[in-house]
């Protein structure tokens, strides 16, 4: 047997280095894609020790590609984009116009073709699918209107990209050089006609097969996918579910690429698009979640093997701008686009700290633009620094932003007081109100705290609506929120987990905390502040597993309820009804039913 393992050795190093840096990242509540990164820098030839394979980490990063874009389809939602389409559209693309404008002036500075300044640009220009997401879900906001805007101009921004990634190549063909790439199609019409088509004919042509790649996975691909999956899913094997989702994905990706002459991460993305329109999909996206997750950080890691330190020192200014156009430059110009929209101060602060860094799809283009010859190595390097650094810095900037939001909300409001008239007066007064979180304290005493409403928790809600017992919710659902105030139910929106929001929920005077949530992290974090504050409430909470229940109770909880245990229980004593001569469960259920029906009126009484 071989002992040289190239492929081996840089999966495990890769993989084992990216999760000691990742969990050190974490750690130091930095996003662990920096320490993926960091890890890549580590294995690369840059720096000394061991090196990983320089030939076969790109092709590992393609998989990497290839899995996260499929991921970003299967959570594409055209509806929910169409909800956020008139602030979205226009101003992704106006922010994605003025940040490449920036990069390419700052590539013109430094003496570089236009073709590679303009990629630098574009690099500079798309946030991270992954940070985004992460910053917005750590802050409870996917669900929100804020929420929702950011997320709908990340997909702007990465359809965007996505176009660029088909583009960019047949627009380098022109210049013909070393690197250039001949598009097929555009050379066959050109022998044929005898004409030069140029870069019109040749974008015109990529777009014709792009289109046509795009009508075929929408009119047979969004039949036959989600079609083959619920084939697979009757066959009731999880193994044959899996193996199918990541063969659609791959195959799909692979197919398009070498039939259409578009990119793996096109073809992927439209994958799991089609995908998503299946009920499936969450199902498929659970299943392909591990692989997905495990090639992503190979494709950081990589990434991170093609940064040369070296940039931090010889090239200073470089750098500095580039992280001035990524932090500075993308933010104001987003908060400035939000505010022309006449939305909130909260809301365009969100999406200026959401859109103040680059990820994953600046990697892709400038990777495909030094490939292509386009953009210069060191442009690479500088977009690798200042997406690291940037990385580093998002958690910061969310940081200045709420601390900011408070005085430019409390100067947004003086400011129509000093020329108040009738027809200025409402709108400066009404748009705060909706923008904020209700974060008036309750008035409530020996009431019960409800975290979460969802399955478990609107069960319980109710029954306490209905035995007349005082309680409020917490919940981080706009949705639900605005539900159970129709309901006349009191409800704060925000993350339990915060001091801040237990104290508005006077957890001091409450008699009892009940936390409905599954997340047994969260749910331990919240019991422990709940004891906390209030030794003597009693704290009830749900799990999923033994181990989930001591650690609640080491945490503080009086009870904890499994959900397994207590089907079994059910199961256990609709049995003993059946073969012990127990009272019939439809019988039982018949005589409780008429009994409640005789019962004399509240109101008779």
């Amino acid at each position: 047997m071989p002992h040289d393992t190239p492929l081996i050795s840089t999966i495990v190093g890769g993989l084992v280095l990216a999760f000691i840096l990742g969990a050190l990242a974490n750690r130091l509540r930095l996003p662990p894609l920096v320490g993926y990164l960091i890890a890549g820098v580590l294995v690369g030839p840059h720096t000394p020790g061991y090196v990983a394979d320089q030939n076969l980490a790109p092709e590992l990063a393609e998989i990497g590609v290839i899995l996260l874009m499929f991921g970003v389809g299967l959570h594409f939602s055209l509806k929910d984009l169409l909800s956020v389409r008139g602030i979205a559209v226009p101003g992704a693309i106006v922010q994605i116009g003025f940040a490449t404008l920036l990069g390419w002036g700052l590539g013109a500075l430094m003496g570089w073709p236009t073709g590679g300044s303009l990629v630098f640009g574009l690099a500079l220009s798309v946030a991270s699918t992954v940070v985004l997401l992460k910053a917005l879900q750590e802050r409870r906001l996917v669900e929100t209107d804020r929420g929702k805007i950011a997320v709908g101009w990340l997909i702007v921004e990465d359809l965007a990209m996505v176009l660029a990634l088909v583009l960019i190549p047949a627009a380098a063909s022109i210049g013909g050089g070393e690197h250039a790439t001949v598009e097929p199609l555009s050379a066959a019409v050109s022998r044929l006609l005898g004409l030069d088509l140029g870069i019109g004919g040749i974008i015109v042509m990529t777009l014709i097969k792009v289109a046509l790649f795009v009508g075929l996975m929408l009119v047979f691909g969004r039949r036959i996918i989600p079609w083959t999956m619920h084939r697979i899913a009757h066959t009731g094997s999880r193994e044959l579910f899996r193996l199918g989702v990541l063969a659609i994905a791959l195959g799909v990706a692979f197919g398009a690429s070498k039939m259409f002459g578009v990119s793996l991460a096109l073809g992927a993305f439209f994958a799991g698009m089609v995908l998503a329109e299946s009920e499936l999909s969450h199902r498929a996206a659970q299943e392909s979640l591990p692989l997905r997750d495990a090639f992503a950080v190979l494709f950081f890691v990589s990434v991170g093997m093609l940064f040369d330190p070296n940039i931090l020192v010889d090239k200073p200014l470089p750098l500095l701008a580039t992280i001035f156009i990524i932090v500075i430059g993308k933010s104001i110009a987003a908060f400035l686009i939000v505010l022309l929209f006449r939305k909130p101060v909260g809301t365009a602060l969100t999406i200026s700290a959401s859109l103040g860094q680059i990820g994953e799809f600046s990697f892709i283009l400038a990777t495909l633009g030094v490939a292509l010859g386009l953009l210069p190595e060191e442009g690479r390097d500088l977009i690798l620094a200042g997406a690291i650094i940037s990385i580093i810095l998002n958690p910061l900037l969310f940081y200045v932003c709420d601390r900011l939001r408070p005085m430019l909300e409390r100067g947004k409001r003086e400011e129509p007081a000093t020329e108040l008239t009738a027809e200025t007066a409402p709108e400066p007064a009404d748009e705060p109100v909706a923008e904020e979180d209700d974060v008036h304290p309750t008035a409530l005493q020996g009431h019960a705290i409800l975290v979460g409403y969802g399955r478990v928790g609107s069960i319980v809600g109710q029954n306490l609506k209905s035995s007349g017992t005082p309680f409020l919710v917490i919940e981080d659902s706009d949705k639900r929120i605005g539900e159970l105030r129709d309901q006349g139910v009191e409800a704060i929106s925000g993350n339990a987990v915060s001091r801040a929001v237990l104290d508005l929920a006077n957890i001091g005077g409450a008699r009892s905390l009940v936390i409905a949530i599954p997340n047994a992290f969260e749910a331990c974090r919240i019991a422990e502040q709940g004891r906390e504050i209030n030794p003597s409430i009693l704290i009830v909470a749900r799990a999923h597993s033994d181990a989930e229940v001591e650690e609640l109770k080491e945490y503080g909880a009086d009870t904890v309820i499994m959900g397994e245990r207590e089907i079994a229980m059910g199961m256990v004593d609709r049995l003993a009804q059946v073969h012990h001569d127990s009272v019939r469960y439809e019988d039982e259920a018949e005589t409780a039913t008429i009994a409640a029906k005789e019962a004399p009126s509240p109101d008779k009484e």
